[in-house]
């Protein structure tokens, strides 16, 4: 299994990502990116906070703490990719605003063709080998076959064939999971994903940068005063990520089988995976927290009555 998993990493990862995306496309219609303009103000503070805090906040991670480099490129790489698909499920459970969150997390998608390449290239050239060069074009070429394509072609699925939409988007989605622990079980079959190596200090900075993100997607909305539904958006496309990309990144720039940086790409893969088991923390806090707002909002209905 290790000698498979190393040869075709890659495409086990495109084809992850490819499902994910086309399951996702196929709960999506047009009418979603227009809900755009019912909450701009949300919208504009969710897309700055995406582009401009998240990024923000992996320079201070790097300037403040001495990383190792697959660390400091897994962060950065987290910085770079745009919320996960996921991140629209917990905002419902969480009683958020879900069009807010279905907008937000569609148009990023779209923006990180051009926006993965320019924050990665900002952000990981100091931890790199000297004669790596970032495909910018291979990068931005790979988002939009395993991202964008998939993505309207599940909204096609959606509209040609709604009634069996549902279902497709389902099994795609379980299959995608799927590829998600083969992924994990053969890259630490291969030795990419070595505790030992990793280190508790390396978990705690990754901890500290979900918070982080947490934080930002909380304080920054409640100062502006936006309704609590708008909050639990725009915090939940912040904190839940979307890793799938993340990993078809890592595998595409830092391939097991090369040798010259296989351990740069096995602690980002690490860290990249530590983000993705903690991140799910954040959205179930939000999605208890929201549970009972709303049993204590019921009882003081049920009082003044």
């Amino acid at each position: 299994m290790t000698e498979l998993y190393l040869k075709y990493e890659y495409w086990i990862a495109f084809t992850q990502l490819l499902l994910a995306m086309f399951g996702m496309g196929a709960t999506l219609r047009v009418v979603d990116f227009i809900n755009v303009a019912r909450t701009p103000r949300a919208f504009a503070t969710g897309i700055s906070l995406q582009l401009l805090m998240v990024p923000l906040i992996a320079v201070l991670f790097l300037a403040i703490f001495n990383l190792q480099p697959g660390v400091a490129v897994g962060i950065a790489i987290l910085a770079a990719i745009p919320g996960g698909t996921t991140s629209n499920i917990y905002t419902h459970f969480a009683r958020g605003n879900i069009a807010l969150s279905i907008a937000i997390t569609a148009v990023t998608t779209v923006a990180c063709l051009v926006t993965v390449p320019i924050i990665l290239k900002l952000l990981i050239t100091d931890y790199v080998p000297a004669d790596f060069r970032l495909p910018a074009a291979r990068i931005a070429a790979e988002i939009f076959f395993s991202i964008l394509g998939p993505l309207a072609l599940g909204m096609l699925t959606l509209r040609l064939l709604p009634t069996l939409s549902a279902q497709i988007a389902k099994w795609s989605i379980r299959a995608s999971l799927a590829l998600i622990i083969v992924i994990i079980l053969g890259a630490s079959t291969s030795g990419r994903l070595d505790w030992a190596a990793f280190g508790l200090g390396n978990v705690l900075v990754v901890t500290g940068f979900t918070i982080s993100l947490l934080a930002a997607g909380l304080v920054v909305p409640w100062l502006m005063r936006a309704p609590r539904p708008d909050i639990v958006a725009i915090d939940m496309e912040l904190t839940v990520r979307n890793v799938n990309l993340a990993v078809l990144i890592i595998a595409s720039l830092f391939p097991a089988a090369n040798a010259a940086t296989s351990t740069l790409g096995s602690m980002a893969l690490f860290t990249v995976l530590v983000y993705g088991g903690w991140m799910l923390m954040p959205a179930l806090v939000l999605i208890i927290a929201s549970r009972v707002h709303k049993k204590s909002g019921d009882a003081l209905a049920e009082g003044d009555e």
